[in-house]
């Protein structure tokens, strides 16, 4: 099995006051969706990540599991509700261990066990001109990277919506945040994944 990452157990409320996180409305009426739509910033530096997806619920169903309609294992799953999750860097970034240019990219997962797969696609709209929705028309030839994330083990409270935020806890004894270190959190059910981002190694 692979090791977690283990991280404090701050309620989620906290992290976002603590990490200056936001929410708002975007890409459509909020009130016409069964998932709402959010978008989460974090500056990391002089570096704007900015992602912005939908929330959909669990309502009785299963995730994250053999079968599953939501977030089947083993597949790639859109990461969210409606159209496809992206992220935005204003500058370049280390992302999960590999460097990633600036850029708005879609954001896909593929659940598996302890140990997930991260992925930034460059295709951010249809043949017809919109945005991308969900995974459907997903190409793995227009992956950027892929990168593994570990479930993060923090006994993580129930979310009932799916919800991804930021925390800066990877720091080291004297508080020290080597190159701005942050975590992108992608939170379901009691499930919590964790890929770091972090500025460029010099």
């Amino acid at each position: 099995m692979k090791n977690m990452i283990k991280l404090s157990i701050i309620p989620v409320l906290a992290l976002l006051l603590m990490t200056g996180t936001s929410f708002a409305q975007e890409r459509g009426n909020n009130e016409d969706r069964v998932s709402p739509n959010a978008t989460v910033s974090q500056t990391i530096g002089t570096t704007v990540i900015t992602v912005t997806y939908g929330r959909p619920g669990i309502k009785n169903r299963t995730y994250f599991a053999e079968g599953s309609t939501l977030a089947p294992v083993g597949e790639v799953w859109r990461t969210g509700a409606n159209e496809s999750t992206t992220i935005t860097f204003s500058d370049d970034v280390n992302f999960g261990g590999e460097e990633v240019e600036a850029g708005t990219y879609t954001l896909f997962t593929i659940p598996n066990g302890d140990e997930w797969t991260v992925i930034l696609n460059s295709n951010l709209k249809r043949e017809d001109g919109t945005p991308a929705w969900g995974a459907y028309g997903y190409d793995e030839a227009n992956d950027v990277v892929r990168v593994p994330a570990d479930i993060v083990n923090n006994e993580a409270p129930m979310m009932e919506y799916f919800m991804i935020y930021f925390d800066a806890l990877s720091k080291d004894n004297s508080g020290y945040n080597p190159r701005n270190l942050v975590h992108l959190n992608l939170h379901w059910g009691t499930t919590n994944v964790a890929v770091a981002i972090s500025e460029p190694e010099d």
